[in-house]
């Protein structure tokens, strides 16, 4: 309660020479207030340094994650060479397609541009429309050029 009382009895402000040309004065601090100051700073720095562990640890977690992706999306082109093929050509004739449609999406929002900004109605059903059909469009279009794309030298982990 005193450490407290002697805080509360500290300036918010201190005053600073302007005039003089030189660095403002600091004031003095008590030797308590320093050592309690580098306390602080101590726990702060140990506080990072535990933080840096963890996010090094999270980063070589997600990283061997992704290598096991990578190996087993690997084996699986292998081991299905056809169907690996066929995903290739299926993500580059749906990408065809997927240009198309955002062709006829983009004209449609050309053409019909007062009403869907002045219309809630107008909008809602544009989004209704063309939503749905563009989120599963694109999320085949992701898993078949994933599937079918050739593989990387560069992402194949090395045995060990």
């Amino acid at each position: 309660m005193s450490s407290e009382s002697s805080r509360a009895r500290q300036p918010l402000y201190t005053q600073i020479d302007v005039g003089s040309g030189a660095f403002p004065a600091v004031p003095h601090a008590g030797r308590g207030d320093l050592s309690e100051s580098t306390l602080i700073l101590r726990e702060i720095l140990a506080a990072q340094d535990r933080q840096n562990e963890l996010l090094e640890e999270m980063v070589s977690q997600m990283g061997l994650q992704g290598r096991q992706r990578a190996n087993e999306l690997g084996q699986w082109k292998q081991a299905n060479p056809r169907l690996a093929r066929s995903c290739r050509k299926a993500a580059e004739s749906l990408g065809k397609i997927q240009t198309e449609f955002l062709d006829s999406l983009t004209q449609e929002i050309t053409s019909n541009f007062d009403s869907l900004v002045e219309g809630e109605y107008m909008l809602n059903e544009f989004i209704d429309k063309y939503g749905p059909r563009m989120a599963h469009l694109n999320g085949l279009l992701q898993v078949l050029a994933m599937l079918g794309a050739a593989p990387n030298p560069t992402n194949v982990p090395n045995p060990q």
